[in-house]
């Protein structure tokens, strides 16, 4: 009898995939039912009582700011509150922490700390807000222009213009366009330029940008 014919009359073994695992699976399905249960817990109860712990902390954190915006007791903190960095570091995954990142980085801005502003605007995530989402864009530009890194300065002012309303676009839109033509991209400057003119009318942006607009498109030429 050929090797063929001991493999074809070999007794097939009975039973499925599931009788035969059953035991694995039921551990496996028993795992699922805990992580859920766990995942529901971290959702509902930990990020809640988290994020409303660093909402009473960040009030007084922004009191410091309004206070003053350059002081050192907004961002290391004061009398037992902590600051913005600490909110921030204890309490990621927080609307409070992703703002105090804002917050930081606006303020080392300001203090001429680029370095420290780049970092804590990168740490910010997109909330969908009008204002504070092309804000933290924009700061990012200023932060990156100060530097001298024009190209990656005009790249966050386009994403700020983009995400802008009508009354902080034709801001950003300019900024774009005096790095593009540190960038030596005039046409792309003359571009920006021209935008503010032609939506942007009433800014107060628009009132002296035919002048640059006018250096720029000759420079193309």
């Amino acid at each position: 009898m050929s090797t063929t014919d001991n493999q074809t009359t070999q007794p097939i073994r009975k039973g499925s995939f599931l009788q035969e695992n059953n035991k694995s699976l039921l551990f496996i399905a028993g795992a699922v039912v805990v992580l859920i249960g766990v995942y529901f817990w971290y959702q509902n109860v930990y990020l809640k009582d988290r994020a409303e712990e660093a909402a009473s902390k960040m009030f007084k954190a922004e009191q410091l700011i309004g206070v003053d915006s350059l002081s050192n007791k907004a961002i290391k903190g004061e009398g037992g509150y902590p600051g913005l960095e600490q909110i921030a570091k204890d309490y990621d995954n927080t609307k409070s922490a992703n703002l105090a990142n804002l917050y930081l980085g606006g303020i080392y801005l300001r203090k001429g700390e680029y370095k420290q502003a780049i970092d804590a605007l990168s740490k910010y995530s997109a909330t969908g807000s009008p204002v504070a989402d092309p804000l933290a864009l924009g700061l990012l530009g200023d932060a990156y222009s100060e530097l001298k890194d024009y190209k990656q300065a005009s790249t966050y002012y386009k994403k700020a213009a983009d995400k802008a309303s009508k009354f902080t676009s034709p801001m950003f839109l300019k900024k774009l366009g005096l790095v593009n033509e540190n960038l030596k991209d005039f046409k792309g400057a003359a571009e920006a330029y021209n935008k503010i003119k032609s939506q942007y009318p009433e800014s107060q942006e628009a009132q002296l940008i035919d002048a640059y607009i006018a250096r720029a498109e000759e420079q193309v030429k």
